[in-house]
This record gives structure tokens, C-alpha cells and sequence, in this order.
């Protein structure tokens, strides 16, 4: 079952000023550890931050709070699976919310592809309920 999607579309060039404005100000706000280190080791900075920061929106939409209601831009982090599939973690009040939304009986997946074409960055984000397995005897 489909518990929410979200979607954003973000401005590379836009994030590539904010970046050149604020610098680490910016990026130790609004991105974790992680996605600092694998944004700054690509060719495409402003881009791959721009992708997560796209993420960040469409999950927060996907969540139905937007940037509200206590949820903090880090509670949502990007990580990369070794195949390159990227995965959205969510803690905090992020988290909470999630097993708010989420059905007993149920575990929450989170679904994310990310997508660019300069100027544009795009993010989509699905959550899903999937039925736990029932305990074997």
C-alpha cells in the first residue's frame, strides 16, 4: 500500500549560489556527513547537492508535513547502496512521523530515484507499507 509520494524539482544554479554564499554554513544545515562527502567528491557538486536537497523536499511531501512541523532537513539523509541506488534514512522527528503514518502489522519502505539535467535536479520519493511476514512456527 502506497502511504505517500512526493516530488521536487530544484534549481542547480540556484543551489550552486547558495553554496558559493554560505558555503559550510549551508551545507552543516541542511545535509548530513554523508551526503557532504559523496556530493564533494563528484564532478558535479552543485548537482548532486541540488539531487538531495531535491530528495529531501519530495520525502518530506511524501511524509504529508512538507518543511514543518518539527521535521529537520537532516532527519531526511541520501545514502548510496554500492550498486549506486540511492536510499532515503529518515530519523528524528522524520522518523516519528513515518511509524505515525505507517499500519500495524506493517514495515515502511522508502522508495527514491533522483535525476538531473542542468539547470534542473529532480527528486521522486514513494513510501510504501509493505504486510511484515507472518512468524513461521
Amino acid at each position: 500500500m502506497i502511504l505517500g509520494i512526493g516530488t521536487d524539482l530544484a534549481n542547480i544554479d540556484r543551489i550552486a549560489g547558495t553554496l558559493e554564499r554560505f558555503g559550510d554554513r549551508f551545507r552543516n544545515r541542511v545535509f548530513t556527513d554523508i551526503e557532504q562527502r559523496k556530493s564533494e567528491r563528484r564532478r558535479d557538486v552543485a548537482g548532486t547537492y541540488a539531487k538531495r536537497w531535491a530528495a529531501k523536499e519530495a520525502c518530506s511531501k511524501a511524509l504529508g508535513t512538507g518543511l514543518r512541523m518539527g521535521i529537520a532537513w537532516k532527519d531526511m539523509s541520501v545514502r548510496n547502496l554500492r550498486t549506486g541506488q540511492p536510499v532515503m534514512e529518515v530519523t528524528g522527528w522524520a522518523r516519528d512521523r513515518l511509524d505515525e503514518l505507517t499500519p500495524p502489522g506493517f514495515d515502511a519502505v522508502i522508495h527514491v530515484t533522483l535525476t538531473d539535467d542542468h539547470p534542473w535536479a529532480q527528486a521522486m520519493v514513494v513510501i510504501e507499507a509493505r504486510p511484515r511476514p507472518a512468524p513461521s512456527a
